[in-house]
C-alpha cells in the first residue's frame, strides 16, 4: 500500500503529463491571473484522478483532511479542484465520516486561495454538514468568500430548502456592494425560484428597495 506522499506524487505526475500551456495561459486570464494552472479541463481531471478520488473517498476522516491540507497547498489549481472533488465525493457516500464538528475546518480551505471557483465548488459541502446557526454565523462573517457560502448552501434543495433561513441569510447581506455577493444572493432566490416562485417573488416584493439591481435580475429570471 502506497504512503500519501506517494499517492500525491503519482497524481501531481499525471495531471502535469496531461498539461497545456496554450491552455493553461487562458485558465489564468480567466481568472484575473490570480492563480497558475496546468491547462487540464475538468473531464480529463476526473479520468486522470478518478483511482485517486476512488481510494481516498473510502478513506478514514484523518486521511482524507491530510490528502486536501496538501493538495490546497499545491499552486497550479487543478489541485484545489482535485480536492473539492473528493470532499464533495465522500460526503455524498454512505461512507461519510464528516460532521457539523468539521465546519470550521472547511472554512479554513473557503479562506485560503479564496475565488469564485473553490468558493462555490464548496457551497454544497458546507451545506450538507452545517447547522442553521453555523450558516448564520457565517453570513455575517467579515469575509466575503464566507458569507457567499452561507447565502448559497441551500442551492438544489428544492422543497427541502428552509426558507426562513435562506431569508434571514440574504437579509443579513442586504445593501452590500460586492458584486460576487449580490450575484450569489440573484442565484439563491433563482435557484429557488424553480421550486416555489411564490415565495421568490413575494421577497422580491418585500425588499425591492435594498436587493441590488443585479440579484433582482439574477432572481427574476424563471419568473
Amino acid at each position: 500500500m502506497q504512503t500519501l506522499s506517494e499517492d500525491l506524487h503519482a497524481l501531481e505526475l499525471s495531471l502535469r503529463a496531461i498539461s497545456n500551456d496554450s491552455v493553461a495561459q487562458k485558465q489564468s486570464a480567466y481568472m484575473r491571473n490570480l492563480f497558475s494552472f496546468l491547462g487540464v479541463p475538468t473531464p480529463a481531471r476526473r479520468h486522470s484522478t478518478r483511482e485517486f478520488l476512488r481510494t481516498y473517498a473510502q478513506a478514514d476522516k484523518a486521511s482524507i483532511i491530510e490528502a486536501v491540507t496538501h493538495l490546497w497547498d499545491y499552486p497550479e489549481r487543478e489541485f484545489q479542484y482535485v480536492a473539492t472533488d473528493l470532499l464533495a465525493r465522500h460526503i455524498r457516500s454512505k461512507m461519510n465520516l464528516f460532521t457539523h464538528d468539521d465546519v470550521p475546518w472547511l472554512k479554513e480551505l473557503v479562506v485560503t486561495h479564496s475565488w469564485w471557483d473553490t468558493v462555490d465548488s464548496l457551497d454544497t459541502v458546507v451545506g450538507a454538514l452545517a447547522t442553521a446557526q453555523q450558516m448564520l454565523a457565517w453570513s455575517t462573517d467579515e469575509n466575503m468568500w464566507v458569507r457567499r457560502v452561507a447565502i448559497d448552501h441551500q442551492l438544489l434543495r428544492k422543497d427541502a430548502t428552509d426558507t426562513a433561513l435562506l431569508s434571514a441569510i440574504i437579509e443579513n447581506n442586504l445593501g452590500s456592494n460586492e458584486f460576487f455577493i449580490n450575484k450569489s444572493i440573484g442565484w439563491a432566490l433563482r435557484d429557488f425560484s424553480k421550486t416555489d416562485p411564490a415565495w421568490v417573488s413575494k421577497f422580491l416584493a418585500t425588499h425591492h428597495f435594498s436587493l441590488a439591481p443585479l440579484s433582482v435580475r439574477e432572481a427574476s429570471k424563471y419568473l
